[in-house]
């Protein structure tokens, strides 16, 4: 299966109390496929991953591949510090049905040697596509365009790669000239919270993953530019610009930001947020409130 499109990257739902939302899982899997997602990236840093018990990544996994119930591709991430580990990761998503596996480096491993020899192990063990996640903010790892073209040319299974280091229109263009036959060794996917999802596609993106809370507005512009109406969906993504731009306040809680829109979507019954996390204060849900309104993105 290929993989293309707007793969948004899902949240973990919480009880007020803390708890994984198992139904908050399937609601939100509804919500995401009724906007036109083309696939699900569950278990990404959007998704709390690193804030999750062993037993509880597999559940949520787990939960999420049973709701897609095969209608789209499940993307799994799998990150870890050890490569054995992330290993053992993949090969559990490989068995309860996840399309292809997402891998960060190894935070702080600064050897590029030793990055590429983990991806290569990792590919190996599994039988599924490697999506490999340029990361550097929350890794530590910088990954030059030259060394991913390494990785996606060198290692069979590596066939995609999330860019989130900005600006990540150069970096396209960068890996696009250095992957060898890229219309059949790997797709580039987009990502930082969707700031520059037109360009992009414009650059040669073949998608984007991110956890934007209106996956409909970029499921829209991808489907115009796949259409060849680039002026139509350049519009249409500029015009809820602001909203994009107002959710990337990573400082102030972006995943709360995110929550709080599919609280207020009646998708999940509780923004919660596992601590350490800052919480919203009431004039930037006032403002949130406000902009939903003025961009007429009610329910």
């Amino acid at each position: 299966m290929s993989l293309s499109g707007v793969c948004t990257i899902t949240l973990t739902p919480f009880t007020e109390a803390g708890d994984v939302d198992l139904g908050g899982i399937d609601s939100l899997t509804e919500l995401y496929l009724s906007s036109g997602v083309h696939g699900l990236t569950v278990l990404g840093i959007m998704g709390e991953a690193h804030k999750l018990s062993d037993i509880e990544r597999s559940t949520v996994m787990q939960r999420y591949v049973i709701a897609a119930a095969d209608r789209v591709p499940v993307i799994v991430g799998c990150s870890a510090a050890a490569t054995r580990v992330t290993v053992e990761r993949a090969r559990e998503a490989e068995s309860t049905g996840a399309a292809a596996v997402m891998v960060a480096p190894p935070n702080n491993v600064r050897n590029l040697d030793l990055v590429f020899e983990h991806y290569r192990l990792v590919a190996e063990s599994v039988s599924l596509p490697v999506v490999v996640q340029d990361e550097p903010v929350n890794t530590g790892v910088v990954m030059p365009a030259a060394f991913i073209a390494r990785v996606l040319n060198e290692v069979e299974g590596c066939r995609y790669v999330k860019l989130e280091e900005a600006p990540t229109t150069i970096k396209i263009t960068s890996l696009l000239d250095r992957i060898e036959e890229p219309e059949k060794r790997a797709g580039i996917f987009g990502g930082l919270g969707g700031m520059y999802f037109y360009e992009e596609l414009a650059r040669g993106a073949v998608g984007i993953m991110t956890g934007f809370a209106y996956q409909e507005i970029l499921v829209r512009t991808y489907e115009l530019f796949s259409e060849g109406r680039e002026r139509e969906a350049r519009e249409h993504f500029f015009r809820y610009l602001p909203m994009i731009r107002f959710e990337a306040q990573l400082g102030v809680g972006g995943v709360g930001i995110r929550k709080e829109v599919f609280r207020m979507r009646s998708a999940i019954p509780s923004s919660h947020v596992r601590f350490p996390a800052p919480s919203l204060d009431e004039e930037t849900l006032r403002e949130l409130r406000e902009l939903v309104e003025m961009l007429g993105l009610g329910g």
